[in-house]
């Protein structure tokens, strides 16, 4: 399997159809699913149908995936997901840092190294100018994250949520880091 990404620990690797287990135990863990969608499980058909073909999708301003499955370098665990793409194809170089990890992940790092090493990546490889990040203003964690990733705290905004969940009525936050941003750091 190619590796897009190694860091210490991690190897970003592009998804393949036989993630869709993989996937299927991320997105049916409560916890992790709290603040996307307030925990509600998701099917196999909504991973085959929806997840799975837009993790595959090539983004052909970098030539590559925007999203990767994220594997412990030494034991090849799937430990979840990180995304790094532009949201807006006629503005490829603004990106969007996301991820998403098992409950085994969390606490460990694994967030802030894989995120540090794609805004790297993105600044010195692939021509980005600016990094964006959101998440709902309650996760204090993936807040954390970014703020560690080196990411700025932008703006609160809301949005309409198709249901609401618990603490969608706090909104969302936006976090930010330009190029010029991270070469002063």
């Amino acid at each position: 399997m190619p590796v897009f990404l190694e860091t210490v620990r991690l190897a970003l690797v592009p998804f393949t159809p036989d993630d869709v287990d993989h996937l299927l135990a991320l997105d049916n863990d409560p916890d992790v699913m709290r603040f996307i969608n307030g925990g509600r499980p998701t099917s196999r058909e909504a991973i085959l149908g929806r997840t799975l073909p837009r993790l595959l999708h090539e983004h052909p301003r970098f030539g590559t995936r925007g999203y990767w499955a994220a594997r412990e370098k030494d034991t090849g665990a799937f430990l979840g997901w990180f995304e790094f793409r532009p949201p807006d194809e006629d503005r490829p170089t603004t990106v969007e840092l996301g991820y998403r990890l098992g409950r085994a992940a969390w606490g460990r790092g694994y967030a802030t190294e894989g995120a540090r090493a794609l805004v790297h990546e993105g600044f010195t490889r692939l021509g980005v100018e600016r990094v964006t990040a959101n998440t709902m203003a309650v996760n204090r964690a993936s807040r954390r994250v970014m703020e560690k990733t080196g990411l700025r705290f932008l703006r609160n905004y809301t949005e309409d949520w198709p249901e609401a969940i618990p603490g969608s009525e706090h909104g969302e936050v936006e976090y930010v880091l330009t190029r010029a941003q991270w070469e002063q750091r």
